[in-house]
């Protein structure tokens, strides 16, 4: 396999592993905590309607969360490619 495909390769799937965060946090923090606020707000989570919640909290503890999933998503995607640190 080529140099240039292998750099193909890895950056095709460090987009996709982009994209499913970026989609999980968009979901979390706009779809969650806006666009479904309402219906959500039936539901109680420690003593906080669960649309407030997410609004407030959630989408801040989902990112958090994506974060580090993305940092050892990355790291085991590097060694894969054996483009990663000593």
């Amino acid at each position: 396999m080529s140099e240039q495909t292998q750099r193909n390769q890895y950056w095709q799937a460090n987009l996709k592993i982009m994209a499913v965060c970026l989609s999980v946090w968009f979901i979390a923090s706009f779809g969650l905590g806006i666009l479904f606020a309402g219906p959500l707000n039936g539901i109680q989570l420690f003593g906080f309607p669960l649309g407030f919640w997410f609004a407030q909290q959630g989408s801040i503890y989902t990112f958090l969360i994506l974060i580090f999933y993305y940092a050892w998503r990355m790291n085991r995607l590097d060694r894969e490619f054996d483009v990663h640190e000593e």
